[in-house]
């Protein structure tokens, strides 16, 4: 290949984007990036410093401290300067929040600068809402996985309840809603379909009948 290969998978929250994107990165030997993590690791960051609750969000300040942010992935997992935070950045607090943080101009330009510069130097599978739309236009492999909310959030359920024994079902549905609705009606890079992005339900396969399913997709598409 003369250029990197850019695979970009945008869905709304829990539709296993992160899952299939890993498989695939495992299975073609390519970086794995979870777009993600990053807007939630800004997220954690802000909460850390008291510039986001509940009541709160002092953008401003957050806007002003990018430059001290450091994120970065080994084995799939993200550390924020330095420290590994994959087990924070999925808590019910930081998901409560993180779409506030996502809807902020400055902040999706600094990621999107970044997520940029790794697909330029490296063949990568990356997921997000905005990666076929906004990051990578022109990605080689572009995909747009759907699946009902319910069937959502028991999967995501399912995950936290190991261990966050206090979250409950009903919390985890209420998020995921109201993140979809943030998603997808913000002015700046909302959750939206590529026009040539294929559409996939990803409650109709497995987790390995999907990924053999788009493996045999993104082979051929890389033989053309």
């Amino acid at each position: 290949m003369n250029k990197p290969f850019v695979i970009a998978i945008d869905g709304a929250s829990s539709t296993g984007k992160s899952t299939l994107a890993k498989g695939l990165a495992q299975a073609l030997n390519f970086i794995y990036v979870d777009s993600g993590a990053m807007y939630r690791g800004v997220t954690l960051f802000a909460q850390q410093h008291g510039w986001l609750s509940p009541t709160h969000f002092d953008r401003e300040t957050l806007v002003a401290h990018l430059d001290v942010i450091q994120l970065t992935f080994k084995n799939n997992k993200l550390l924020l300067n330095g420290t590994y935070a994959s087990n924070e950045i999925r808590s019910m607090t930081v998901s409560n929040a993180v779409s506030q943080v996502a809807e902020v101009s400055a902040i999706r330009s600094f990621l999107v600068a970044q997520q940029r510069a790794i697909g330029a130097q490296h063949n990568v599978v990356m997921d997000g809402r905005d990666i076929g739309t906004v990051v990578f236009p022109n990605a080689d492999v572009k995909l747009f996985l759907t699946a009902d909310a319910n069937i959502r959030a028991q999967r995501r359920y399912d995950e936290l309840k190991g261990t966050d024994p206090s979250v409950t079902f009903n919390a985890v549905l209420e998020n995921i809603t109201q993140r979809d609705h943030l998603d997808s009606t913000r002015a700046d890079s909302p959750l939206v379909q590529a026009a040539d992005a294929i559409a996939i339900n990803a409650a109709e396969f497995s987790i390995k009948a999907l990924q053999s399913h788009v493996l045999a997709l993104v082979k051929k598409r890389m033989r053309i």
